[in-house]
């Protein structure tokens, strides 16, 4: 009987997904295949080379630069599955700064005090919202304050360029007139503090990630990397394989360039790609345990 994780792995190797690189290859694998089998009738059919022609040394420059392709390859998954585990760990510190302001907003304000509880109830998952949208370059529009009472806070922030921080910047000044009205301690405005103060660090390391790409040259440089590597590849082992270097070619084609498809969509963990960081659902997660907790 096949375990359920040996179906996965059938279900991953034969069914193509929407974000699946051979999806994104095919047309390029192809075309190559259809390069490779060219390049073998000349050297076999037409021009008839010999087993003593210097072209079927070609390979040794391959295996020369296999080692350096490898590592920049790596390297370049590497830096950008870093970026990905940054971002992650940002919006997992973001769910649990929500919370944990949420929990001592619930513990400091009265039970019978529904105003304010209302307010925090909607404003911290407001932020959520707010950089999700910052994020992917996307209108902000906080369907979270249509209430009437919050009008006006609404269209302050819906004039602003930098939405986040002004959601943060009014988390602070009603905190700091819950101070004012001798609602909340001194002590108690430092027990807030942290949390506040961390959802302006976690929006900025959050575009830090997103405003800096990585350097345009390398990752062109990678690219003509592959291209000439896997260019070259069918003159040299033809002699070896024949037109068998067809499917060959094409294979070790779509597992470099897979490698950098991959490293080019998980570099910018913001974006709307099925592999980035559901900043959405993690938004949504958040206002459900911040309704929950206050």
């Amino acid at each position: 009987m096949i375990s359920y994780n040996t179906k996965d792995w059938f279900t991953f190797i034969f069914k193509f997904h929407k974000a699946d690189t051979f999806r994104k290859l095919f047309p390029l694998i192809v075309l190559l295949s259809v390069y490779s089998g060219v390049i073998a009738w000349l050297e076999l059919d037409y021009w008839k080379l010999s087993q003593n022609s210097y072209v079927k040394n070609i390979p040794l420059m391959h295996g020369l630069l296999g080692f350096a392709i490898s590592m920049l390859l790596v390297f370049r998954t590497n830096t950008a599955y870093d970026r990905w585990w940054e971002g992650r760990k940002l919006w997992g510190s973001l769910v649990n700064n929500s919370r944990n302001l949420a929990m001592k907003l619930a513990t400091i304000l009265p039970a019978d005090d529904e105003t304010q509880r209302a307010f925090f109830r909607k404003i911290i998952p407001a932020f959520a919202f707010s950089l999700h949208n910052h994020l992917r370059k996307e209108e902000t529009r906080l369907e979270l304050f249509q209430e009437k009472e919050h009008e006006h806070l609404l269209h302050k922030i819906d004039k602003a360029k930098h939405i986040p921080n002004q959601v943060a910047l009014l988390m602070y000044q009603h905190i700091h007139q819950l101070h004012v009205d001798k609602k909340i301690s001194g002590e108690q405005l430092l027990f807030l503090n942290a949390e506040l103060q961390s959802f302006t660090d976690i929006c900025g390391a959050c575009e830090r990630i997103k405003n800096t790409p990585i350097p345009f040259s390398y990752s062109v440089f990678i690219k003509k990397f592959i291209f000439f590597y896997i260019m070259t590849l069918p003159f040299g082992y033809v002699f070896q394989l024949g037109f068998y270097v067809i499917p060959v070619v094409a294979f070790v084609f779509y597992v470099l360039a897979s490698l950098e498809l991959i490293a080019e969509e998980i570099e910018d963990p913001f974006g709307g790609d099925q592999n980035d960081v559901p900043t959405e659902l993690l938004s949504q997660n958040i206002h459900r345990h911040v309704a929950e907790i206050i």
